[in-house]
């Protein structure tokens, strides 16, 4: 009796033990997934002004669109230090439409198009957007693990001293983001 009830106890806790383990370590995803959005996020931050100088000279007219790029790239990098999901989220997505709207004018214009520089900075932008759309992808899968392994029964239990709280999804807020893009072939 009395070592079936410690060999209970031993079994108990070596599954306590292994469940903690695996939520801390799902945590710890979590919050590699997220800095890996946030080194994606600072490569596009660190590219826009090179961007902006390259087609200033040449866009005159489109002072709105340039100002609109630098705005929201300066709410952008005030709030990524911040670390909520949602506004970070919410923020750049407003420089995501900002950038679509300045690389729509630069394939609109023959001659920005034309120039090497630009078409470097636009290869570089869209290979970062790839990039973030891939660590905005992970990040979500990984968050979603450890949601749902922190409320599986019997990890629940374990939940609490482990100090899992349920990690926030990234979502598009931004209508724009979220619209289909309009392709016209003609």
């Amino acid at each position: 009796m009395l070592i079936t009830l410690l060999i209970l106890t031993v079994l108990i806790v070596m599954w306590g033990v292994g469940a903690y383990n695996a939520l801390i370590s799902l945590k710890n995803q979590v919050a590699n997934a997220w800095k890996q959005i946030d080194v994606q996020l600072k490569r596009r931050h660190d590219l826009i002004p090179n961007l902006i100088a390259a087609v200033k000279g040449a866009m005159t007219f489109e002072k709105g669109t340039l100002e609109a790029v630098v705005a929201a790239r300066n709410q952008a990098i005030s709030v990524s230090a911040g670390g909520d999901v949602a506004k970070i989220a919410a923020v750049e997505g407003q420089l995501t439409g900002a950038l679509h709207r300045l690389l729509a004018v630069v394939e609109a214009d023959p001659d920005l198009k034309a120039t090497a520089n630009i078409g470097q900075l636009q290869e570089e932008l869209t290979s970062t957007e790839n990039k973030i759309a891939f660590a905005r992808q992970l990040y979500n899968d990984v968050a979603t693990q450890y949601n749902t392994k922190q409320r599986q029964v019997p990890t629940v239990f374990v939940a609490g001293i482990a100090g899992a709280t349920p990690a926030p999804l990234w979502e598009i807020t931004d209508e724009a983001e979220r619209a289909v893009p309009k392709v016209d072939l003609s």
